[in-house]
This record gives structure tokens, sequence and C-alpha cells, in this order.
């Protein structure tokens, strides 16, 4: 009986042990399933977020391919019109896509969108930026002075210089590989300072190590070029400028006077009148121009064609200019509101706020002499001025303080223009662009006295040395002369004619020694132009940039700063999963 209890025991215990195991198995295999179900996820979530963050470098990476193009383009406005801006770029394990169009304007200044898409697996990624052509405040080509046909010389910003506007540098592509931005003892630049270099040798010397607290607003290294340099792209600015100004204010003038160098040039005279802005526009004067004859005795060189900004050549300077005695009857000299050269930039269903354009294919000069707004000029309302050749700027150039409606626009105490100021003037030279001296006819190498050949009137601009009478040749500028504009130099630099080399030229200061030159506004130009030599002659001088030129007052749109930014609150980023 007890074997048998005994053979009943092992037997339920045997069917115990197996249930436990097979209990057991259940519960690994459950678990086992459960571990490799969390690896799955975990696997999943691992390459979803892979294939996330892939869209998103792909969707950035388009961004910045569309923004680098965009920097290339010569203009933007008619890149888009001549073809549909966008490229798909593929990766390993990505692909991205993006297309650039016009957005909008804001007053003149063209808006762009940038929609820039990446995908990868089932994620894609969108960014979607407005975007705006950058602007600066002194651009340069190439911070060097031209000395001659194919030599230039290095220009040091000094100690005692303060300057208040920011600076961008394009890179020299030197060897060997020198700092670009020359300094002497501790200038102080206020706002940031750009450049094209890299802060260091490729041999890994910090060029920049002993200067670097000379900027207090900071500095950027590799920075995209300022087109300045680039013929094409002044050029197709300049046409599509000339394209858009309204006909009555296109001018080709003659130069028709029998005067040594003849120079045809257009003479604009600005001045407010019953509370509205007004321009005198003379056309078909003839400059008398003179060139020194070698370039060992000038500091007057502009870009010759072709170069690129490397070589250089003499060119004529103004002398003084006369027009015919006729023009106010036939047709040549007259007197309108500045408002009736005003017109729209239309591109793609979109338009510019209204500005003024006046284009010259030819010289333009600005200056009142004695008979308009006491000698200086006076801008009410909003300008750009194109020419050909050469603007040489002969008095004061201001913005008025009010606008066509009467409101006030107080200066600010440094003497700046409000910051709400409506008014501007920009000028653009494929030339040069000149502060004149108006004592060279005083030079008989020159002329023993300006020529009125019969039928022509010489035309008096600066102040007189002595009150004689409006034909008196002895005339200089006033001190400080003050110039209130956007300046942009296609062919060569900003600065004074005339200023002494050597024993040759010497301007006719008002101090007798030298000047100041105030200039309010900004400066883009594609070498440095002389301005003056400290302690000898020429002007000292003093920069103030124009932060409203940022906001698009300026209407004409010709600006050449390879650097787009986006527009504050302009960046957005969504992203979906193909299938949800």
């Amino acid at each position: 009986m007890k074997i048998a209890a005994n053979k009943k025991i092992r037997r339920k215990n045997r069917g115990s042990a197996l249930f436990l195991a097979v209990l057991l198995i259940l519960m690994l295999s459950i678990f086992s399933l459960g571990v490799l179900k969390s690896a799955e996820g975990a696997h999943l979530k691992a390459v979803e977020r892979k294939h996330q963050m892939a869209a998103l470098s792909a969707a950035e990476a388009a961004y910045e391919q569309a923004v680098f193009k965009m920097s290339q383009q010569s203009d933007m406005l008619w890149a888009l019109l001549s073809d549909s801006f966008e490229e798909t770029l593929v990766f390993t394990a990505s692909q991205s896509t993006y297309k650039v169009t016009l957005a909008s304007f804001v007053r003149s200044k063209p808006v762009f969108k940038v929609t820039a898409t990446g995908s990868s697996g089932t994620f894609h990624k969108t960014i979607q930026t407005y975007v705006v052509q950058a602007v600066n405040g002194w651009a340069m080509g190439r911070c060097k002075v031209p000395m001659g046909a194919n030599s230039m010389g290095d220009v040091s910003f000094s100690t005692g210089e303060i300057i208040d506007m920011p600076i961008e540098i394009n890179k020299e592509n030197d060897s060997p590989d020198v700092r670009d931005i020359k300094i002497s003892g501790s200038p102080q630049f206020i706002q940031q300072v750009s450049m094209g270099e890299s802060r260091k040798t490729s041999g890994g010397t910090d060029k920049y190590k002993d200067v670097i607290n000379c900027f207090k607003g900071g500095i950027l290294f590799d920075q995209p070029s300022v087109r300045v340099t680039d013929e094409a792209a002044v050029d197709v600015k300049i046409q599509r400028f000339k394209d858009n100004t309204a006909l009555n204010y296109r001018f080709t003038p003659v130069a028709g006077a029998p005067l040594t160098n003849p120079q045809p040039a257009v003479h604009l005279e600005f001045f407010v009148q019953n509370g509205k802005g007004k321009i005198r526009i003379t056309n078909n004067c003839t400059v008398r121009g003179f060139m020194q004859n070698s370039d060992s005795r000038t500091y007057d060189f502009a870009v010759k064609p072709g170069t690129g900004g490397s070589q250089f050549q003499r060119y004529l300077i103004y002398s003084y200019h006369v027009r015919s005695s006729d023009a106010d009857t036939n047709g040549d000299r007259f007197t309108t509101e500045l408002e009736n050269t005003y017109v729209s930039q239309d591109f793609g269903g979109y338009s510019s706020r209204p500005g003024g354009q006046i284009f010259v294919d030819g010289n333009v000069i600005i200056g009142s002499g004695q008979t308009l707004s006491a000698m200086t000029n006076v801008v009410q309302g909003q300008i750009t001025v194109v020419a050909t050749g050469n603007i040489w700027i002969a008095n004061n150039l201001i913005l008025s303080d009010q606008d066509n409606q009467g409101h006030n626009y107080p200066r600010q105490a440094n003497g700046m223009p409000s910051l709400n100021n409506p008014n501007v003037i920009g000028l653009v030279a494929k030339g040069v662009i000149k502060v004149v001296d108006p004592g060279m006819n005083q030079y008989t190498y020159v002329d023993s006295s300006p020529k009125q050949p019969t039928g022509y009137v010489y035309v008096p601009i600066g102040r007189s040395d002595t009150p004689v009478d409006e034909n008196n040749t002895a005339r200089n500028l006033p001190n400080p002369t003050v110039v209130e504009a956007s300046v942009t130099v296609g062919g060569g630099g900003w600065g004074a004619e005339n200023v002494k080399r050597g024993s040759y030229g010497g301007r006719k200061e008002t101090s007798k020694t030298q000047d100041d030159l105030i200039l309010r506004g900004n400066i883009t130009e594609v070498v440095r132009g002389v301005v003056g030599l400290i302690g000898e002659d020429g002007y000292l001088k003093t920069y103030f940039w124009d932060p409203r030129l940022q906001t698009g007052i300026l209407p004409g749109n010709i600006w050449l700063k390879g650097k787009f930014v986006p527009v504050p609150g302009g960046w957005s980023e969504t992203q979906y999963v193909q299938g949800q």
C-alpha cells in the first residue's frame, strides 16, 4: 500500500514540475516577446529620430544653398524673372529642395521667400524664411588706394579716428596672406566689421591678435563679397534702373561747347520752395575736363573697364562747366517738383513704394551756385540719381527736416536726420563720385580764366572767395562740406578731386589748409578714394551711418552687398510624417 502511494505522489510531483516548467517557459516567452517588442520599438524610435534629424539637416542644407546661390546673382530680381529659382539636392539618406520667390516689397526693398524642404524616410521638414539683401555702412571691394595704372597703396585707419558705421571689406587674396584692413595705432570701430578673409592664415597665424581690441562692435570673418567689383552686377542694376525711370527723366547729355576735353553732363540743383521739394535740371552742359600728364602727379584714378577693379587709369576731373545761353528757352533747363520724378518698380505682381528716379547716360554735377538755396542743395523727397559716368558734388548736399506736408523732423543730437525723416537721396555712378574743387580754374595750366564760348554761359559753383559777382572764378567749397547721401561708386572710390600729390595740384580749401568732410549716409566703393592727406591737403573725414537705409527708404534698389539675411520674425519651421 505504501509503495502504491509513493508512486502516486511521484506522479503528482512530476505533474507539478511539468506544469511549473511549462509555466516558466510561457513566462519566459512572454518576457522575451516583451523584450523583443521593446527593442523593436526602441529601434523604430531610433530610426524615426534618425530620419527626423536627416530631414532637418537636409532642409537646412537646402536653405544654405539657396542663400548662397542668391549671393552669386548679379541682380536677384532679374534672376527670378529670367528663370525659376529652385533646385533639388540629393544626399546619402535624404534629399531636399528649395525655391526662391519674390514675396513683397518693404518700401523699395524686395523681400524674398525661401522655402526649403528636407525628406528622409517618411519624415518631411520645411523651413520657410523671408530674407532681404543686407545693407552695410561702408563697403569696400578693396581697402587700398590706386597709385598708378597697375599699383595700389595701403591706406590705414589711424589713432583718433572713430568710425561709427558698419564696415565690410572683401577678401584681398594676397600672397603672403596679411591682414586686409590696415591699422595704424588704435582707431575705434564702434559698429560691426565684416571681413571676407579668415582670421588666421593657412599656417594658423592669427592676423588679428594685436588689433582685435579696436573692434568694439565685433568682427566677422569669411563673409560673402560685396559685388561692387563685379562690373556685370553693376551694369545689370543700372540697366534695370534705367528701364524703370520715366522717359522725361532719362537724359543723354551732349557736350556742345568748344572747351578743352569737353565732357557731357547734367547739372542738378535741389531746393525747397513754398514748402515743396524741387529740382532744377540743366541738360547738355559741357564740363572742361582736366588730367595730369603722369600717374605720379595725381590721386584721381578710376577703374579701367574690364579689369574687375585690378587696373586703373587717370580720368578727366571737373574744372568748370558752361551751359547754353538759351537753356531756359530751348528746354535744356527747367524746374520741377521732386515728386514728378516718382515711379514704382514692378516685379512679379508686386510694386515698390513710389520714389524719384533720374538716369543720366553721362556725367552729373550736383551743386547750386549763388542763386538757389544759398549754395546748399536741400533734398525734400526720396530720389536716386544714377549716372553711367561720374557724379561730381559741387556743394553741400543735405536733407530737409520737413516733408511736403509741412511735418517737422528735428535732428538728433549728433546732427543725424531723425529716424523717421522721410527724405533721402542715393547717388550711383558707373564712374566715380567725387567732391570737386571749384577753384581748379585758377590754375593757369587749366585755363587763364573760365571760357565762355559764343552761345554759352559759365556756371559758377561753390562759394566766392570775395563777393565780386557770381562770375568770380576764385571759388571753393564750404568748410565743413556736408554730404547726406547713400553713395555707390561702381568705377572707383569716393573721395575728393585734386588732392595734392608731390608738388602737383592742391585743393582751394576755405580754411586755406585742410577742411572737414562730413558724410551722413553710407558708402559702397570698388577701392578706397583719397579724401585728403592729414595735415597737408584735402579733407579730414567724419563719417556717420544712416540706419534708415536698411528700411528700404531709398528708391531704385541698387544694392550690391552679397549677403541676404532673415527679416525679424521671418523664420518658421513645420514637419509632418507621411501617412499620418
